[in-house]
């Protein structure tokens, strides 16, 4: 029996024009995040940022318009302003948010690295206060953890604070050697010299002292490797000890930063599987989730959580005009700098000390012979922890801010930031942050 039937296939015409246009919107369906993104923006505050464009000259693209597009393409996992400027052209919703403007990379890059530099946070705060509105967040418990992010640094151009502390006293040192050396050589000379501290010294007081060794031991016979000592000294020890000086201000309170990203420091990154720790340079990102909404996040150069809640905190109060009521976080941020600091200002610190899991096993509280202080508030907040209210806060912390970093780092591959110096950073990490939200609103319906 012989089949007759023939495959039917579609109409394809790629050379068939229009007879109308087409609607981009009628492209894309109707809870697409794409159209979250556009009215979330649309109906944002941004006179602020409005302000800082000069009047005059040609016309500008909008800023909302550009804010719009950077917000989609973090939340499309398209980081790069080349890739964005590409995705402009070929993407019908980055076509549709951008109502077929093409701006260039250079116009994208412009606009996130100046034009958002101390607007974006304003931004990223009406939008949790939006997403409060609509009943998805409370800013009443916060849930807080940190994480490590790679800087968009050269890993091995670094500078540390032992190292420039380490050369500094070696020229010190050096210097002494030949004073005194030459102390006994030229007698004479230097009897009426006065007595040099050699410790801290500036640039123009060691070259001065060279200057002096140098004079003094000109016509006299020294062995050729002392000359040489003198003549590199000369040569190299000012501008060097200099450079130190700059390198000290640059550091401040740090142990090291990048050369390539001065605002970077060094840190132990926990990527393999094996947790082995990679030194990189890096930035401590802080973030406090509540229902696994960013509310607030925080930049930091230290590499330990614990001096980051008191910034942290202030940055809440900063965005919101207020307080929250209480907040939860690991053995990380128990420090008793840290529960005075959340007394003070009212906020209950569901926070966990190093000792508590230890002591939950043992049934006892590890006490402090040498601070009470710190041993009364150890007690109070185990004490804490163990209510019906600690125990549920407790649990309900890793999951709540931990898989915000997972989405961040893992599902999105943000795990290293494309921008150099804190205030870029941080930009960056504000459009990370607005981006996640939004997802999730748009997720939620």
């Amino acid at each position: 029996m012989s089949n007759n039937s023939k495959v039917v296939f579609k109409d394809y015409n790629p050379k068939q024009n229009f007879l109308f246009p087409p609607n981009l919107s009628e492209l894309i369906e109707n809870d697409h995040p794409v159209r979250t993104v556009s009215a979330v923006i649309d109906g944002l505050d941004i006179s602020n940022l409005i302000r800082n464009y000069k009047p005059g000259g040609t016309s500008v693209y909008h800023p909302k318009m550009l804010l719009k597009v950077l917000v989609y393409g973090y939340l499309c996992n398209i980081y790069s302003s080349r890739k964005l400027e590409q995705s402009l052209k070929e993407n019908v919703h980055f076509m549709w948010l951008s109502a077929m403007n093409r701006p260039d990379h250079n116009t994208l890059n412009r606009f996130r690295s100046e034009r958002l530099k101390g607007e974006l946070k304003d931004i990223f705060a009406q939008i949790v206060l939006y997403l409060e509105n609509e009943g998805l967040v409370s800013l009443h418990t916060i849930f807080t953890d940190g994480t490590k992010i790679e800087a968009n640094a050269n890993r091995y151009s670094f500078v540390w604070g032992k190292s420039i502390k380490n050369n500094k006293e070696r020229i010190e040192s050096q210097l002494e050697e030949l004073w005194n050396y030459t102390q006994q050589v030229a007698k004479e000379e230097m009897k009426d010299t006065s007595e040099i501290v050699f410790k801290s010294m500036d640039k123009e007081k060691i070259k001065s002292v060279i200057e002096t060794i140098d004079h003094t031991l000109k016509n006299k016979k020294i062995p050729s490797k002392t000359r040489q000592k003198i003549n590199y000294a000369k040569k190299n020890w000012p501008d060097n000890l200099e450079k130190y000086e700059k390198q000290q201000e640059i550091l401040k309170s740090r142990n090291s930063y990048s050369k390539t990203d001065p605002d970077a420091s060094f840190m132990r990154m926990k990527e393999d599987h094996m947790r082995n720790g990679q030194l990189k340079a890096a930035y401590n990102l802080q973030l406090s989730t509540e229902n696994q909404f960013i509310i607030n996040y925080t930049l930091h150069p230290n590499p330990g959580d614990t001096k980051t809640l008191l910034p942290h905190i202030e940055n809440f109060e900063h965005l919101y005009n207020k307080r929250p009521k209480e907040i939860v976080a690991d053995a990380g941020y128990g420090s008793e700098e840290n529960y005075i600091f959340l007394q003070k200002r009212k906020i209950k610190a569901y926070i966990k000390y190093n000792y508590f899991d230890k002591d939950q096993k043992n049934k006892t509280i590890t006490s402090s012979s040498s601070n009470p202080k710190l041993s009364k508030l150890r007690h109070k907040v185990h004490q804490l922890l163990n209510t019906k209210r600690g125990v549920k806060l407790r649990k309900q912390r890793c999951h709540d801010v931990e898989p915000v970093f997972a989405q961040i780092k893992h599902n999105k591959g943000f795990k290293r930031f494309f921008l150099r110096g804190q205030n870029k950073v941080e930009i960056e990490t504000g459009l990370i942050a607005i981006a996640h939200n939004l997802r999730k609103l748009a997720l939620a319906g």
